[in-house]
Parts: structure tokens; sequence; C-alpha cells
């Protein structure tokens, strides 16, 4: 038995974290994404977790009830509870989404993770009636299932069984490319189409409108926190003011969210947001296999493929991926 590490006897509890354990949650993401890099020859760099923790923060406050952590409790000890294991979803309208779900290397294949998932899955009836009446539908005569969603790695087959099984299966394959885009590479708007930045008026109803056309379904509190997070955001308008779309980008290198109702302006979208806004470093980005436009786009301006592909899984489709680029794997 390593250092630290608690008898198996100890039994695991399942209940939602406190505040000071979300450092915790991210030591286990570490621990759990590192040991399986390892494996790789890929081994993560030493962590800067900050930004995780503020991403965790944001998904305890707007779903707490769908936030649990597998605890170890040395009561007999008097010790403060280990974190072995944490899952996290959020749901917005009819989607469920499954922002994380990781578990510590040695307590790994003892059914901690699938007692995470099954105690954070949605009652698809209930589940259903509620994001249907909060997109303002009717959720009495509107009888749609709501869609169970998920980003996950495609080096990890054991987990992508244990999710398959629920029905949540691998659909479209996401790129991550990471790179310093050249300028003289990058398209440029057309005539017409204006960049107006966000904090020029208030784009919620329009962003709101935009992400259930593209994405299925608003997120304006993610939205928020993306803001606060430090990344600026335009709405594309078209000659006569309608809106054509959103993009996002940032000094820190963080790309997207990016949705289009025109999937021909991927390519001058990004060289816009691309020229708009220049990184302190390098950029990355997430982008669905199903968006050829804005795989080539980034291609063109300089970013590489990184790593393997991650998955995108689901029960149903839900979205338009061919106009999108979501913010990470954890917060479409």
């Amino acid at each position: 038995m390593g250092p630290g590490r608690r008898p198996a006897s100890v039994a695991v509890t399942y209940r939602p974290p406190r505040p000071a354990e979300l450092g915790d949650c991210a030591l286990v993401w570490y621990s759990a994404v590192d040991g399986y890099m390892a494996r790789l020859n890929r081994p993560l760099p030493s962590p800067y977790l900050d930004p995780l923790v503020a991403l965790l923060q944001h998904l305890l406050a707007t779903d707490p009830e769908r936030f649990l952590v597998a605890a170890r409790s040395p009561a007999a000890h008097g010790g403060r509870d280990e974190i072995i294991g944490f899952g996290i979803a959020v749901q917005r309208e009819h989607v469920w989404f499954l922002s994380q779900l990781y578990v510590l290397p040695h307590e790994q294949g003892k059914g901690i993770g699938r007692a995470l998932l099954t105690q954070i899955l949605p009652s698809a009836p209930a589940a259903a009636g509620e994001a249907r009446e909060a997109a303002g539908g009717d959720a009495a005569g509107d009888h749609a299932p709501g869609v169970l969603a998920m980003c996950t790695d495609s080096a990890q087959p054991v987990s992508n069984g244990l999710y398959a099984r629920f029905g949540i299966v691998p659909r479209i394959p996401i790129f991550n490319l990471v790179g310093t885009p050249h300028p003289s590479t990058l398209s440029r708007l057309p005539a017409g189409i204006e960049a107006v930045p966000f904090g020029r008026h208030d784009p919620t109803a329009t962003i709101a409108s935009i992400d259930r056309a593209v994405l299925g379904y608003a997120h304006e509190v993610d939205h928020a926190f993306l803001r606060a997070s430090g990344r600026t955001g335009f709405v594309y308008r078209s000659e006569d003011g309608e809106p054509v779309g959103y993009g996002y980008s940032s000094e820190a290198g963080r790309f997207g969210p990016i949705a289009l109702l025109d999937e021909n302006l991927t390519a001058p979208v990004v060289g816009h947001l691309m020229n708009a806004i220049r990184p302190r470093g390098a950029t990355t980005a997430w982008a669905p296999g199903s968006n050829d436009r804005a795989m080539v786009a980034l291609l063109r301006a300089g970013l590489r493929i990184e790593g393997f592909p991650a998955l995108l899984c689901w029960t149903r489709p839900f979205g338009h991926f061919e106009g999108y680029l979501p913010a990470s794997l954890a917060l479409l």
C-alpha cells in the first residue's frame, strides 16, 4: 500500500462537495489524466489548476445537485475526508451534459465511476419536462425525450464503453489544435459583415437565439462565466443588422466558443478573432471533425493537431456542429 492510501475496507460515501474540496477535485483530475497519459508516454506537465478550480466553482454554483464527490472518511482517526473521485453534470434546457468524471488511479476498477455516474444521471421523464418548460415549450404536450451528452477521450475505451451502455454513444471526433497563428494566412470578414463587441450592448437575447439555432439550447450562465474568465466576445451582424453568429477568444489563448448560422462565415470569423485578440502565447482551440471549414481554417492559420482526438457522445442529435466550436470539452 502506497503512502497516504486508505485501506480498501474504509467505506466510500457519495455526497455534494464542500467548497474547500474543489482543490482536491482538481488534484483528482490531474492524477487521473496524468496516470493514463503516462501509460501513453505523454505525462502531463506540473499542474496549474486555478482555471479548473474556477470552472468547478461555476459548475457547483449552477448545478449543485449534479455535483458529487466520492470520499473515504477516516472518522476513526479524526482526519478529513479523502476525495477519491468526483462527477459533475450540467442541465441546460433539454440537454444533460457530463462535464467531468474522474477517479484516482489506484481507486479505479472498483465501481466508483459507475456509482458517480448513475447518481448524477437525470430522471429522464422529469428532466425532459423541466427542460422543455425552461426552453419555452409545452412541458405537458411535448414528450420529446431529453438528451444525454458528453465529451470523452478516445484513448479511454473502458470509460467509453461504460457511457455507451447508457446510450451515450461516440458520434463525432473533436480535435485539439494548438499553435501561433500566422496573420498573413487569416481570412477577413466579407463586406457587409460587422463584428460588434459584446460591451456595446446586452447580447443575452441574441446569444440565446443563436445558441438554440446552432447548439440546440441556450446557456447564458456559461457565457457569463466565460466573459468573467477573460474571454472577449463579438456578435457578427449582416448589413441589415441581423445576427449571424458570435465568437470568443482571449489573451490567454483560449479560443471559442463560436456559433454561426452561416457556415460559410467560419474561416472569416476565425480570422477576425485571431487578428482582433492576439494571445500572449499559443492559441488552443477545439474543433469537431464535422466542422471541416473550421479545421481547414485553423490548420492553414498555423495551428497543429495535438494528441489524441476526443469524442463527442450523445443519446440523440441535439446540435449542428458543422457551425460550432466549443469552449472546451467540459463546457460546450
